[in-house]
Formats: C-alpha cells, sequence, structure tokens
C-alpha cells in the first residue's frame, strides 16, 4: 500500500512508558488508546537497574486486551543468554497472535553488570556487536523450529519431528551456540526488530538487523541524514533499503492547547531537551509538523514518546491522528492482523527451508 503521495504509507507508534506505575490497568488503558488511532505499534522501555515491571511481562498482559496495534517491549541483548531474549519475544508473539516485536538495546553500565554478577561492562561498540550476534541467533532457533515441527504421537512418546527440528550452530565474538529450540518460534514468522540508531554505536547493527529504525532528532536535516545513512549501509549490505523503516522519536507535550507556551515552539518544531528532542504546542501544529517531514521524505513515520502518558496520548489520537486521517494521510483502519502487515513488512524467508541442515 502506498499513499497518494507515491511514498510508503505514514507509520505512527507511542511509547506506554510510566515511570512509577507497576500495576498492568494503564498500561492497557493507553494501549487501547492507541489501537483506537490505528497506531502501528506501542513500546515499553526496560532496564535492568530501573525499578519497575518487565516490559516483555507487562505487554503479555496487554495482548488479550488488544486485537491489532503492535506491541513492543525493550530487550537488553547484552547479558542474558540468547535463548532467553529468544523465548520471551516468541512467547510475546504467540500470545499476542504475531503483534510481537522487539526494540533491541544494550547494557554499558558497570551497575547493571555488578548487579546481574556479570564480567565488567564493554564500550558501546563491542556491546553493539555482541546485540547484533545475539539478533543472528535469535533468527536461527526460530528458524530451528519450521511450522509443523511439533508433534504428539502417542505410541511411540514423540513430541518433535527431526526432520523439521534444526541445530542452531553459530559461532560469534561474544558466544556460541550449539543447540536447537526447545520452545516453539513465533506461528508468523519474525517478531519485528526495532533498534534506536541515534547513537553512531548503533547504526551498523540498526542497518543489518532492524526491520524499524528510530532516531532521535530535532531537525529534518538531521533526521534525512541518518535515514539516507542507515538505508545505503543496509543496500550495501545486501538488503532492500526499503525493508529498513526510519522513524523519527519526540517527546511530545500537547498540554498547550492550539497554541505553543513559548516562543519558537509548535510551529517552530522540536528543541533539544536533556531527555531527548521535545515537540510543545497542540496537536493542529503536531498534525501539520509530522505531515512536512514525512511528504518531504524526511521520515516514514513518528514514535512519540508522550511527557504526560494518558493526558498526551489521548490529544495524540483524538486530535493529531484524526487530523491526519482526515487530511488522508493516515490509515483509518489496520491492513492487517500483524505487526508486519501494518507495517508492510515481508515475512522472512526460512534460512532452514528446503532441507538446510
Amino acid at each position: 500500500m502506498t499513499s497518494s503521495h507515491g511514498r510508503g504509507p505514514l507509520h505512527l507508534a507511542a511509547a506506554l512508558d510510566q515511570p512509577g506505575v507497576y500495576d498492568a490497568r494503564p498500561y492497557v488503558e493507553l494501549a487501547c488508546l492507541a489501537e483506537r488511532g490505528g497506531l502501528d505499534f506501542v513500546t515499553l522501555d526496560d532496564t535492568f537497574a530501573r525499578p519497575g515491571p518487565d516490559a516483555s511481562a507487562v505487554l503479555s498482559r496487554v495482548a488479550p486486551a488488544t486485537r491489532r496495534v503492535g506491541l513492543v517491549p525493550t530487550l537488553i541483548a547484552t547479558h542474558p543468554e540468547p535463548f532467553h531474549v529468544q523465548a520471551a519475544v516468541a512467547a510475546l508473539d504467540r500470545v499476542s497472535r504475531g503483534r510481537a516485536g522487539w526494540r533491541i538495546d544494550v547494557s554499558t553500565t558497570e551497575g547493571e553488570a555488578r548487579l546481574l554478577a556479570r564480567p565488567p561492562a564493554a564500550p558501546p561498540d563491542p556491546r553493539w556487536q555482541e546485540a547484533g550476534e545475539v539478533a543472528d541467533v535469535a533468527a536461527k532457533l526460530r528458524d530451528g523450529r519450521e511450522d509443523g515441527a511439533g508433534t504428539r504421537k502417542a505410541p511411540t512418546g514423540r513430541h518433535l519431528d527431526r526432520d523439521k527440528a534444526h541445530q542452531a550452530d553459530f559461532t560469534g565474538a561474544a558466544f556460541s551456540v550449539r543447540s536447537p529450540a526447545l520452545a516453539p518460534g513465533p506461528p508468523r514468522g519474525h517478531p519485528v526488530r526495532v533498534v534506536d540508531a541515534t547513537e553512531e554505536h548503533a547504526r551498523s547493527t540498526a542497518a543489518r538487523h532492524a526491520d524499524v529504525a528510530l532516531v532521535r532528532a530535532v531537525s529534518q536535516a538531521q533526521a534525512r541524514t541518518v535515514r539516507d545513512r542507515l538505508r545505503a549501509e543496509a543496500a550495501g549490505l545486501g538488503r532492500d533499503p526499503n525493508s529498513l523503516l526510519v522513524l523519527v522519536s519526540l517527546l511530545i507535550d500537547l498540554g498547550d492547547g492550539e497554541h505553543a507556551a513559548e516562543p519558537g515552539h509548535g510551529g517552530g518544531g522540536p528543541r533539544q531537551t536533556a531527555r531527548g528532542p521535545l515537540y510543545r504546542g497542540g496537536p493542529v501544529d503536531l498534525a501539520d509538523l509530522i505531515a512536512s517531514w514525512y511528504r518531504d521524505g524526511t521520515t516514514d513515520g513518528f514514535h512519540l514518546t508522550p511527557v504526560v502518558p494518558h493526558r498526551d496520548l489521548e490529544r495524540l489520537v483524538n486530535g493529531t491522528v484524526a487530523l491526519l486521517q482526515h487530511r488522508g494521510l493516515f490509515r483509518t483502519f489496520y491492513p492487517g492482523d500483524t505487526l508486519r502487515e501494518h507495517l508492510g513488512l515481508a515475512r522472512p524467508a526460512d534460512q532452514y527451508a528446503g532441507g538446510a541442515p
């Protein structure tokens, strides 16, 4: 599906982060609101050191309360075993029926390493290389159990078709894996992989492995430069650059009604803050910014983090999204059931299909 401007469709996503909130119900309410607006997916951040609920567990609770919106928790690829990472995202994909993704991130702090009794933290570059290896292994583990590999044959006691189960054979700089996947993989292909590619360290991993790259940017020129570099690197790696969607990440504060409270905001665009690029203004001005950056080819869409979660997400959905729909720039219904269908991404080919060992 393409827009009336000849480009791929506009994509919109939102963060559900609510610091200090441990009950699942507020996350469910926000996800249902995002789904009402037709957003492609919602994200939920997570770290080892921050107190709070487990992101993948919370979104597993959100899954049965929603029907279409994609669910993307942050999963740290640094310290856990690759099997545990793959199992967590596969479980979310099963319970959501193909709507899961995972935001790949790394840990670089000594405090988190000590917390988990792991070796001292490495610099960002090798950590991101390791994250790419985890993504490789997760794909091998998923493909290691072909569709229909599980079987129940009471007379023989067999529960696995050996012809459809394959050994994950991987050796990397950080670890090696020599085992088959023990748990069933996601039922509808690989979950969508998301990487924040704002920092230079993460860009090679994003270009090689991500389906969606996030870029925190305060200007169109900055966002376009990173997008062009990511797509060029993806093409150099043999990927179709159109298979890598790049979304601009912004904090949004829509508490000032239709007009910005300070000069230079609203129609003036985002500004840099300690938390990242912040857009402060009204829903109409935000719709104008989204439309302008999308039409100019700066971005494939936006990932938006509400400063005041319920207030700003409600104004985003009822104001900004409704206006973009009225202008014909954003869909009024979901094109399918899975996150890959929302994003227009094909299911990756099974690397073991055709009898590969």
